[in-house]
């Protein structure tokens, strides 16, 4: 029965950035370090993929004078 219980949990995906986890945006905002509004508009343009933002916030810095 334990066994079930455990089973049927699911693991967080930790390559996915969740915004509906306020948690989880303050965290990655604070880590990328940007605003929780940039963040979204990131999500936004490029998706939720942690590596996505990641690369683009790059992109937009590079450029960035």
């Amino acid at each position: 029965m334990a066994k079930d219980l455990l089973s049927s949990r699911t693991t967080p995906d930790r390559s996915k950035i969740n915004l509906a986890n306020e948690a989880e945006a303050k965290f990655w905002a604070r880590e990328l370090g940007i605003s929780r509004e940039q963040l979204t508009k990131l999500i936004d343009k490029v998706g939720n993929s942690a590596a996505a933002v990641r690369k683009e916030l790059a992109t937009t810095k590079a450029g960035a004078p």
